[in-house]
């Protein structure tokens, strides 16, 4: 098991470039399996979860080569519709193949998902998908078990209590393709991932209009095509990297981005005293002063995106007086909390926020990660410390990030990994 060692302290300055959307990737691949065809899909980030995904997809019967970010997939032939839970339970994003298993053949049967422990996410919106097209839905001994064979194009809210999903808009929206009639998704998820998977549909020749709105309507149509196909950028990790600028105080340009998909956070790091301003093909991140206290809630897009709200809450450790942050779409996801108090952070975490009183510095510690996004605010805060940081278990950070260390190391970064 690999860990990082951390000597903080350090600005970053220079070039980094953004690779292709995880969060996109993972659903694109597996809505591969729609159809029996070839595709190419460039900018596929070259990261743990999708080779995961690559394992799930080879395990149901799919040709499948990913190199220097280019993925060929074959989905000619027979596959299969049973996904174990031996590969499920390393990544949650692999119930995307429920979805076009159903639609292709009728059937489908994938394990409850696991991956990042921040907090129950279930997947009853996706049930209520599948079951608005006609399909017959259970949960038996851990494995969702979907048939329909003539699934049918219906009305479906999909909005939760927590706000609309991601998961449940994508895979409903992979299932409905060949459903007899109209689908519309009311209460449908917005996020720029979600638009990537319809666009790559479309680009299949499915009829999908909508795609960014809280409403999709798809028209079934009786066969898929082959295609090529670019993910977008990842905005995350565009952020995560904007952080790192910051919270070194830095000076760094991200390229390779989508420069509206960050508007929430961007307008969040300027309110906190970040200067950002737009180069050709990306933007600069530029930081030399104090960073100011501010309040955050995430939301769903639009909205402060959760997978943001680690790293923020990092950078609002170091600032000139008291933040709250409030994590308003998934419980639990404070786990790096307690971690940051180790390294000298004033926080403390109270049901659904945390209440960050800001500090002169912090200093190195050994820390221990415990979900994707977590891994990234203790990194970024081992950048900023005082002193030596050890960060353990830093297979979470591999799931969403390539190669961070050396990306880190180009822009003056201190970061080395070690094997435990």
């Amino acid at each position: 098991m690999d860990k990082f060692i951390i000597e903080g302290g350090k600005s970053l300055h220079g070039d980094v470039y953004i690779n292709g959307a995880k969060n996109s990737a993972l659903p694109i691949l597996a809505a591969t399996l729609l159809t029996e065809n070839e595709f190419t899909i460039n900018n596929v980030p070259m990261l743990r979860d999708i080779y995961t995904m690559k394992d799930v997809l080879e395990t149901l019967g799919v040709s499948i080569s990913i190199e220097n970010n280019i993925a060929y997939i074959d989905t000619r032939g027979a596959v299969g519709y049973e996904a174990p839970y031996e590969l499920i339970k390393r990544m949650r994003a692999s119930y995307y193949v429920l979805g076009p298993l159903l639609s292709r053949l009728g059937k489908a049967r994938v394990s409850l998902p696991g991956g990042c422990a921040i907090g129950p996410r279930p997947v009853d919106l996706h049930i209520k998908g599948l079951e608005a097209l006609g399909a017959d839905v259970s949960i038996v001994h851990g494995y969702i078990e979907a048939y329909g064979d003539n699934l049918r194009g219906s009305h479906i809210l999909l909005e939760g209590a927590n706000g609309p999903s991601v998961g449940a808009t994508i895979n409903t929206m992979m299932a409905s393709v060949y459903a007899d009639g109209v689908t519309v998704i009311e209460g449908a998820a917005m996020e720029p991932e979600v638009v990537d998977v319809a666009n790559f549909l479309n680009c299949c020749k499915a009829d999908i209009s909508g795609q960014g709105t809280r409403r999709i309507e798809i028209r079934g149509i009786k066969e898929l095509s082959g295609c090529e196909y670019s993910i977008i950028p990842d905005r995350i990790e565009a952020g995560t990297f904007a952080v790192a600028a910051a919270i070194t105080r830095g000076d760094v340009r991200i390229f390779s981005i989508e420069e509206n998909h960050l508007d929430a956070v961007f307008s969040k790091l300027r309110e906190a005293g970040v200067e950002i301003t737009k180069e050709e093909k990306g933007v600069r991140v530029r930081m030399d002063g104090d960073i100011m206290p501010i309040d955050i809630e995430t939301a769903s897009y639009p909205g402060f995106p959760t997978d943001m709200q680690a790293q923020i809450t990092s950078l609002l450790s170091l600032s000139k007086g008291v933040s709250v942050v409030r994590e308003a779409v998934f419980e639990g996801r404070f786990m790096h909390v307690p971690e940051l108090v180790r390294m000298g952070a004033n926080l403390r975490a109270e049901s659904d926020y945390v209440i960050i009183k800001g500090v002169p510095y912090l200093s190195g510690a050994p820390v221990m990660s415990s979900d994707l996004r977590g891994s990234a605010a203790l990194v970024l805060a081992g950048l900023a410390a005082q002193g030596t940081t050890d960060v353990s278990r830093i297979y979470h950070i591999d799931r969403g990030y390539e190669t961070i260390e050396e990306r880190l190391q180009s822009l003056g970064g201190e970061i080395w990994r070690l094997k435990e």
